[in-house]
């Protein structure tokens, strides 16, 4: 019952949120005439009004995601409109069944969850009826339909909560997994070279080098390969020119004074507390060497990333600031009073006042300042070059009115050098047409850039004679792992045999290595093949470019069940596979309800609502 408290609770409190948002900064439209709902779902009228909200609080949420504004337009392209119209159609699909089914709220639930909402408190912190009433009415809602809105959400959150909740943990998955994961295993690797061939590889000769050709055209084969010319004004060169201010530097160095002069830190951790009571327990408890501060994180079902505040000034850490900067060394500070209640704070390490000069700090500066005039000089020049190329100049007439560096290039997928090394420049190349007409764009660094394709070569398998030596190295190294691969096998049968390991090559022996462990200089996939043996002793060889070794697992190391990290982790596990089931459960029960629905919607009446977002 308690966890299906929390799971309601939680649910009401998003979607008072999401209500909350939809009713900041706009008012309610007039649809025009009899116009009230868009549809409805068994009975569950959608109305315009509602709609309406859901679109704005989409479009906002949308616009601050792109971090521009976005038209409704654009973000109908995105199929917003389609997305808010399914949202909207589900929950009514879930109020029909909340009402079938009996599910309701009653006025002291109801009035307990305005009351505890913050948006509704006035100065005092305590919930304002004045300002409760004034909200609703500059939003256009009446306390009746705010009222029968939110007793909707709240029914439709106890249906969610008696769905999500009913579903249980499964231990055996937990500790399946858990078996998984901390499952350690101990090998021994013996790496194989040429020095532990019998006699060196012999050079191939030149039919065998030809063969290796052959045989391997991909590896000689030359990609699609566009030919390129392009004209460019880069930032460095502007840069190299631009004329730079020593007032402006120093007006510069000041605004970012807060990068150069740091005030004295400390780095450290904060875990809160419900009341003193609480926290001068656990300080007491930690003094007392009966807990440690990370028991005591774990107790409040947190994780030391969850309470990690970085490094913080006396500013920052506000009314605790006394308490942590007395620390000289590491150690637990308080309990302390933070906005968000008691906290003890653990400090971790000290970082003395940093200050860089401005003399110091001028050679950055003046890269700074340099690149970012470059930058933008560059911008004003965009459409220049633009009305230089409508006027039908070639790129060739364009770089020298317009003062640019003319250039070519080749380049094909995997180009990633010179101008190929910027993202836009490389798109832009690998799309164009050869018909295409030039325009001018700006590259990530501001620098400015127009390009023609003259042409594109296919693939072609390169002609041998241009390859011989680089076939030769290839064919080489191919009879040399061949080798590695036989001289393997042999040495896995002797260590079966019982043969010294350390007779045979480079010995390597690794202990307890995880399953997303990592061996230098050894495949990836080296871990996968350990703990794909079966039992102790078994034997495998690992062939890969430059990497030849036999395997030998020595010891299986199975997870321990009652070690209290385990304990928990099964716990967490299991519970959190709980919840998964259960939102599972929920999305398909929203599914099944909503095809042998009722639902009918009014094309009419959702594009008078679209006329009035645009």
């Amino acid at each position: 019952m308690a966890k299906g408290g929390k799971a309601g609770q939680l649910f009401v409190w998003v979607l008072m949120a999401l209500l909350i948002i939809g009713l900041s900064g706009f008012g309610v439209s007039n649809f025009g005439g009899n116009v009230r709902k868009i549809g409805s779902v068994s009975g569950e009228d959608i109305s315009t009004t509602e709609y309406f909200r859901a679109l704005r609080t989409d479009l906002n949420a949308l616009s601050a995601q792109a971090g521009k504004p976005l038209s409704f337009n654009e973000a109908a392209a995105f199929g917003l409109d389609g997305a808010v119209r399914q949202r909207l159609v589900t929950q009514a699909v879930l109020d029909a069944e909340a009402k079938r089914i009996g599910i309701s709220t009653g006025d002291q639930r109801l009035a307990t969850e305005i009351r505890s909402n913050p948006s509704f408190s006035g100065a005092n912190g305590q919930f304002d009826r004045g300002a409760y009433s004034g909200m609703l009415r500059d939003n256009g809602w009446t306390e009746a339909e705010f009222e029968a809105r939110m007793r909707r959400d709240l029914a439709r959150g106890l249906l969610q909560t008696a769905v999500v909740a009913g579903m249980p943990g499964s231990d055996v998955a937990a500790t399946t997994f858990l078996d998984y994961i901390e499952e350690r295993r101990s090998f021994t690797l013996v790496r194989l070279t040429a020095e532990n061939l019998p006699e060196p590889v012999a050079a191939p000769d030149e039919a065998a080098v030809k063969a290796w050709y052959d045989a391997n055209p991909a590896d000689f084969t030359r990609p699609e390969t566009r030919r390129i010319t392009y004209i460019a004004l880069m930032t460095d060169d502007v840069a190299k020119t631009t004329e730079v201010d020593e007032a402006e530097l120093r007006k510069l160095y000041e605004q970012r004074l807060s990068d150069y002069v740091q005030p004295e830190r400390r780095l450290v951790e904060r875990l809160i507390f419900p009341d003193q009571a609480a926290a001068d327990a656990a300080k007491a408890r930690l003094d007392a060497g009966t807990v440690t501060f990370e028991e005591l994180v774990a107790e409040r079902g947190l994780t030391l990333s969850d309470i990690d505040l970085g490094d913080l000034s006396r500013e920052d850490l506000g009314e605790a600031a006394e308490g942590v900067f007395a620390l000289g060394a590491p150690g637990v500070a308080g309990p302390l009073p933070t906005p968000l209640g008691p906290a003890l704070f653990r400090m971790n390490a000290v970082f003395a006042a940093e200050e860089v000069t401005f003399e110091q700090a001028k050679a950055d500066l003046v890269s700074e300042f340099a690149q970012d005039a470059a930058r933008r000089s560059i911008a004003t020049r965009v459409n220049d070059l633009e009305d230089i190329l409508a006027g039908g100049a070639t790129l060739e007439e364009a770089a020298k009115e317009a003062g640019m560096t003319l250039g070519t290039i080749e380049l094909n997928a995997d180009s990633d050098e010179g101008l190929a090394a910027y993202p836009a420049f490389r798109t832009k190349a690998l799309a164009a047409g050869e018909r295409d007409f030039a325009h001018g764009f700006l590259l990530e660094d501001g620098s400015l850039v127009a390009l023609r394709l003259d042409g594109i070569d296919a693939p072609a398998l390169l002609p041998f004679e241009e390859v011989r030596e680089q076939a030769r190295a290839a064919a080489f190294e191919g009879a040399e792992r061949d080798a590695l691969k036989a001289r393997a096998a042999e040495v896995e049968k002797a260590l079966a045999e019982g043969a010294d390991a350390a007779t045979l090559g480079t010995v390597e022996t690794h202990a307890d290595m995880p399953r997303g462990g990592r061996i230098d200089a050894a495949p990836a996939s080296l871990l996968a093949d350990v703990f794909a043996l079966q039992a102790e002793g078994d034997l495998t060889t690992v062939s890969a470019p430059e990497f030849t070794a036999v395997l030998r697992l020595d010891t299986i190391r199975k997870a321990d069940p009652d070690s209290e990290e385990a304990r928990l982790l099964v716990s967490t596990v299991s519970t959190q596979l709980g919840q998964d089931m259960g939102q599972d459960a929920f999305a398909l029960l929203a599914a099944a309800l909503e095809t042998g629905a009722d639902i009918s919607l009014d094309q009419a009446a959702i594009e008078a609502v679209h006329a009035q977002m645009r």
